[in-house]
């Protein structure tokens, strides 16, 4: 069997069991995973003021998206491609999710108040949200990783050394879809308060733990 039809049978055969299995837990409430706004990291009466989260504060976030990363088009599923994004018109995919990616970060890292001045820079390798078959049937998962550094803005000194970050989540489908998207709560709106709440976290020191159904997030990276 040819490599490309043996990877397309793979992601059908797995959607469909993710399927199957989700719609025995249908029922579960949805409310929390398709909030429009993450609460900050400094919420809650045992966490640290914001200040203490780190000794910086960004003053500045580049964000590169290779022309080497592949996009796709194609409505299927779960489609082959490092880019997969419908939700602005058809045009430069790669400047739309750097606009998205830079804005999410923008409002996370909004949170540090240290008096360091920095840089983050920041290299999206994979950005895969849901094509219109997929947001409006089995749902999946928002794939979305890059590489970042944080570096002094003065001194170019090195504060977090490169590291990729995982920022993989469950991504609405069918009803749970038509119904956020009827609060104004888009794709672009939950992947940007997502990435905001990553990266408080990542700068805070602490991992992010994938938030993602693993076998939609199998498929993803096929």
């Amino acid at each position: 069997m040819h490599p490309e039809k043996t990877k397309t049978t793979l992601r059908t055969f797995i959607a469909i069991a993710a399927a199957l299995g989700l719609s025995a837990c249908a029922s579960v409430d949805t409310t929390s995973r398709d909030a429009p706004i993450r609460a900050p990291l400094t919420a809650g009466p045992d966490a640290a003021p914001a200040a203490m989260l780190a000794d910086f504060k960004i003053v500045k976030i580049s964000v590169n998206v290779p022309e080497t990363l592949r996009v796709s088009e194609a409505n299927r599923y779960y489609p082959s491609g490092d880019i997969v994004w419908r939700e602005d018109p058809i045009g430069n995919r790669h400047e739309q999710v750097r606009a998205i990616v830079e804005a999410g970060l923008s409002k996370g890292a909004s949170q540090m108040q240290g008096d360091r001045p920095a840089v983050m820079m920041v290299q999206v390798t994979r950005f895969h949200a849901l094509t219109e078959k997929a947001r409006y049937t089995v749902g999946g998962v928002h794939a979305i990783q890059f590489h970042m550094t944080v570096v002094d803005a003065e001194t170019g000194e090195t504060l977090v050394p490169t590291k990729f970050v995982k920022a993989d989540f469950d991504a609405l489908g069918g009803a749970a879809a038509v119904a956020a998207e009827a609060r104004g709560v888009t794709q672009k709106v939950r992947i940007t308060n997502h990435l905001a709440y990553v990266i408080q976290k990542e700068l805070a020191g602490e991992r992010h733990v994938v938030e993602a159904n693993p076998l939609f997030e199998a498929i993803n990276q096929i």
